[in-house]
């Protein structure tokens, strides 16, 4: 695989982190740690079918603790995390916080052997955040208070883990994707605890519902994690984290388009920045490579 074929399957993850929301919605009222623990079952079942033609492609589970833990940790903690922000601070506020994660990314990037972190990199991200404070914006005032900083600190926290996992992913770079299963299958685990613990179960309704939590594990919480993983550790990370920002506003669209929102100027301002941090991005890219 080529790694122009490799980010581009990266950014098929972020195409369909884009649909996160619309079946989120679709899915009704299911606790988060309960829809986590439900569709990373189905995430992880998703591997583990392909592995009929391949038996072989178990074997990809036996991996050295360190792994385990980079693996699970990175799912199940940054949703947790996630979660928990969500829970003690105002989702605006915990969203725009969180998505600093495109930004660490490419900072993150710099210090992977044969990597260099070019100023159009950088400028590209910035661009990309600021498109995604216009979009946050656009929905309504920040409501920033002091009462609300274990949320904001979840969140920040929950953008290096991400991040964090995303980047040393690549150091991996041996461990075969087939792994992905197993770990979205511990998140499953550890999510169910989770529900457990601090929430009481609400099933969906309707058929309509259990269909959009379906898909919503076999696309945003399934087949992007696979596909994330091939960025990461075979494409232009960099670029990958620039686009990365794509994914909010393509949502945001996408519920435009499904009648749960309106369309407004701040989400075409927030578009056209995204676009052209992208393109300053390619632009170094294609630098580097020559």
């Amino acid at each position: 695989m080529t790694p122009r074929t490799a980010t581009a399957a990266g950014f098929s993850a972020v195409l369909l982190w884009s649909l996160l929301a619309l079946f989120t919605a679709a899915s009704g009222t299911v606790p988060p740690f309960q829809l986590a623990a439900m569709t990373f079952l189905v995430g992880g079942l998703v591997g583990v079918v392909t592995w009929l033609r391949r038996p072989h492609a178990i074997r990809s589970l036996r991996q050295p603790p360190l792994v385990w833990a980079l693996g699970t940790g990175g799912l199940f903690g940054y949703h947790a995390l996630y979660f928990a922000a969500l829970r003690w601070a105002p989702p605006a506020e915990s969203g725009l916080i969180n998505y600093f994660w495109p930004l660490l990314i490419v900072l993150f990037s710099s210090f992977l052997p044969g990597e260099r972190l070019r100023a159009s990199h950088l400028l590209g991200a910035l661009l990309g955040f600021a498109g995604i404070l216009v979009l946050f914006l656009g929905r309504g005032a920040l409501d920033a208070r002091t009462e609300y900083l274990p949320g904001y600190a979840c969140a920040f926290a929950a953008a290096f883990v991400w991040s964090g996992y995303s980047v040393l992913s690549r150091r991996f770079g041996e461990v075969p994707t087939d792994a992905v299963a197993g770990f979205c299958l511990a998140t499953s685990a550890l999510s169910l605890l989770g529900h457990l613990a601090f929430e009481t179960t609400v099933w969906p309704q309707n058929t309509t519902q259990w269909l959009a939590l379906l898909a919503l594990g076999i696309g945003p919480v399934g087949i992007a994690f696979y596909v994330w993983d091939i960025g990461v550790k075979r494409g232009d990370i960099r670029l990958l984290g620039v686009a990365s920002y794509a994914a909010p506003v393509l949502s945001t669209a996408i519920l435009v388009l499904a009648g749960h929102a309106k369309p407004s100027v701040t989400l075409a301002v927030s578009c056209g920045l995204i676009v052209v941090g992208a393109l300053v991005a390619t632009i170094g890219t294609k630098r580097s490579t020559r």
